[in-house]
């Protein structure tokens, strides 16, 4: 799978991709991302990628020949599945958004910056929109960031385990259930015998149970959906 990122502050994900599972990802060949610069595609010799809005108003605006440029050069290498600008107004990243995603094979995000950007890409070639929730960041490459490692460990052989990521938050609109590890007792506080029983069934019924529980009392939201 490639994911290609659009930023005009590329250094922000420098560090974002180079460790951890994402760079397993990468080293094992399965997950290759490429950050791409926007001001070569500026205008001018200062390479100009942003402008004052029409009708006024504070900050600056994206604009549309530099960002258009660039896209259309990146889709003449490869075909993307999916155009996605990362924007508060899109739709709020949900896990089956990000299952849905992993099966692609080519993906271009687009961060915005400052107001955003001219609402002509959207209309031209912008396929999804994409919110990581209810709040505002300075740019986009964060919430970059986030959706590409959200994609990359579902990626077949990313993880150890291949089935951890199926009992993950949310996979069955469920919250995953308590989880433990050594030692045995902590501070007066033990590991429920259940875990330690050895019985496969009573296990994975104890923890459904749990995170129907979890899920009631956080997220009671998420029950209409499970």
């Amino acid at each position: 799978m490639t994911i290609d990122i659009i930023s005009i502050q590329p250094g922000l994900l420098d560090g974002a991709f180079s460790h951890s599972i994402l760079k397993r990802a990468a080293d094992k060949g399965l997950l290759q991302v490429r950050v791409i610069d926007l001001r070569p595609y500026g205008i001018g010799k200062h390479q100009q990628v942003d402008d004052a809005p029409y009708g006024g108003g504070a900050g600056m605006v994206m604009m549309a020949d530099p960002l258009v440029r660039c896209i259309r050069a990146l889709q003449q290498e490869k075909q993307y599945d999916e155009v996605i600008y990362l924007t508060p107004d899109g739709e709020r990243l949900g896990q089956q958004r990000v299952n849905q995603l992993s099966m692609k094979a080519h993906l271009l995000l687009l961060c915005g910056h400052y107001k955003g950007i001219d609402e002509r890409v959207r209309q031209l070639l912008v396929t999804r929109e994409i919110s990581i929730g209810d709040y505002v960041l300075s740019g986009g490459e964060l919430a970059a960031a986030v959706l590409t490692d959200a994609i990359g460990r579902l990626l077949p052989g990313v993880l150890n385990d291949e089935t951890s990521a199926l009992f993950d938050s949310f996979q069955d609109n469920l919250l995953a259930p308590p989880v433990y590890t050594r030692p045995e007792i902590f501070e007066g506080l033990k590991v429920p015998d259940i875990l330690m029983s050895g019985d496969d069934r009573k296990i994975r019924e104890w923890r459904h149970d749990q995170s129907l529980e979890r899920t009631r009392q956080r997220r009671p939201d998420l029950l209409g959906e499970a």
